[in-house]
């Protein structure tokens, strides 16, 4: 690997005499890393080697080819790298009660998904990220993950600022020079520069500094990068520190885990962790902050909310709102939130995505058919073979045994989407941007 000149002055100033190891690691093959949704149970093999800070995680032998696994597309695990797991400790160690959480830079979705699953039961996560391509694909995972208490919106840092002390954790991924990820992109390798990180630096300052109003007194702040200078790490947390009087939260770490750990935060080396490279750290909040309270503003409700909702479980607790021409399963905790977030915010999901109406008729949305609160005693399912369910996710249209009309597709009994049967064919409804669009032969 032909690293900069310049990176390797800095990354042997910051290593010492591990400057070597760290050297050969970066030319090794870089490690696979998946984290299991609990939509099914985990499974358990002696191949596996468990990520030890994340109880649901595992590594695996060799990259296998994830396109062509229909239990991928159906969320039943998140290729995740392993480094960046170690969100799992923070949040067990500092978040004992619900919360209002911030995802601030959150596609393509890994953290987010394992927040969702992560933080106390009744929290709500504002999922978002600025760029409208890569908030796309942060919605479809959010989906496929199947939890209900998500909003993705797509927000600059700036559009959060009239929400002053509204969040209890937020996490800031932040857009860093990527060092880190030298090994699993050589690309990236010339797309740095001193320069580039002086740039990150700024504008992870910028980020930091329009976000810190919105979280509560005694709040949490995570930041992160996948990268390992010191001006994009323990510089950035000094300058919090220093600027808004924030508490530096000391981590416990296993020693076994062999986890680089100095007062700012934890640092992830190739040579010493198997996974990437990755700094994060925890603050806390100190400073009094006046929090905003939002107020209902009576969006209206579908009428016939008592017919659509029967098709999920605990049916009471969600309300349904119509945002452009979709129709969304709300908790009713959140109401509020999706009421102010719709005004203020580009909501690209919210809750469940539930249905499209279509003048008096409803058509199920993949959102539905993923979500982990579908009541799939209500609804015609049909179990398909691989073969069956690799075309169904290319989107074309399969022959299935099945009563007509709307039928929920899964594999090895997990929900897929949906078609439309109509006897002699059926008409797939499995959303043209999800698609495979490679072509496999069986």
């Amino acid at each position: 690997m032909n690293l900069p000149i310049d990176f390797i002055r800095a990354t042997k100033e910051l290593l010492g005499e591990e400057w070597g190891s760290f050297d050969s690691a970066l030319n090794s093959s870089a490690p696979t890393s998946i984290r299991y949704n609990n939509k099914i149970e985990i499974p358990t093999s002696p191949s596996f080697e468990k990520v030890a800070w994340c109880e649901t995680a595992f590594y695996l032998e060799e990259r296998p080819s994830f396109t062509f696994d229909p239990l991928f597309h159906s969320g039943v695990y998140y290729v995740q790298e392993a480094s960046s797991m170690f969100l799992e400790q923070i949040v067990k160690q500092f978040v004992k009660q619900q919360v209002v959480a911030l995802d601030l830079c959150a596609a393509p979705g890994g953290k987010s998904t394992h927040l969702i699953d992560l933080l106390p039961q009744g929290s709500v996560l504002i999922s978002n990220e600025i760029n409208r391509q890569r908030a796309y694909i942060l919605s479809e995972n959010i989906q496929k993950w199947g939890n209900e208490n998500c909003i993705v919106t797509n927000n600059a840092p700036a559009d959060f600022e009239r929400y002053q002390g509204l969040f209890d954790f937020i996490l800031v991924d932040a857009p860093c020079s990527g060092e880190g990820m030298f090994r699993k992109d050589p690309n990236s390798i010339d797309e740095w520069s001193l320069k580039n990180v002086e740039n990150c630096v700024f504008r992870q300052r910028d980020i930091l500094s329009k976000i810190w109003g919105t979280l509560k007194e005694d709040g949490i702040l995570v930041y992160s990068t996948c990268t390992y200078n010191r001006s994009e790490n323990e510089e950035n947390i000094q300058w919090l520190k220093d600027t808004f009087s924030a508490e530096i939260l000391s981590v416990k770490c296993e020693p076994k885990w062999n986890i680089f750990q100095n007062e700012y935060g934890c640092r992830f080396f190739p040579h010493r962790t198997k996974g990437e490279g990755f700094f994060i750290s925890a603050l806390r909040k100190k400073t009094f902050e006046k929090t905003i309270k939002l107020k209902s503003l009576n969006f209206p409700k579908v009428n016939n909310n008592k017919e659509l909702l029967k098709y999920l479980k605990k049916d009471d607790q969600f309300t349904i709102f119509s945002l452009q021409d979709i129709l969304y399963a709300v908790p009713k905790d959140m109401d509020i939130l999706v009421q102010n977030f719709a005004k203020n915010n580009t909501i690209l999901h919210a809750g469940i995505e539930f249905a499209q109406q279509k003048g008096r008729d409803f058509l199920p949305q993949s959102g539905l058919a993923l979500s982990k609160s579908i009541d799939l005693t209500q609804i015609n399912v049909c179990d398909v073979d691989k073969e069956i369910a690799i075309r169904f996710l290319q989107k074309e249209n399969i022959s299935i045994n099945s009563e007509k009309g709307f039928v929920l597709i899964s594999y090895q009994n997990v929900p897929l989407g949906w078609v439309k049967n109509l006897g002699n064919r059926s008409n797939n409804l499995y959303p043209k941007e999800w698609r495979i669009r490679n072509k496999q032969i069986f």
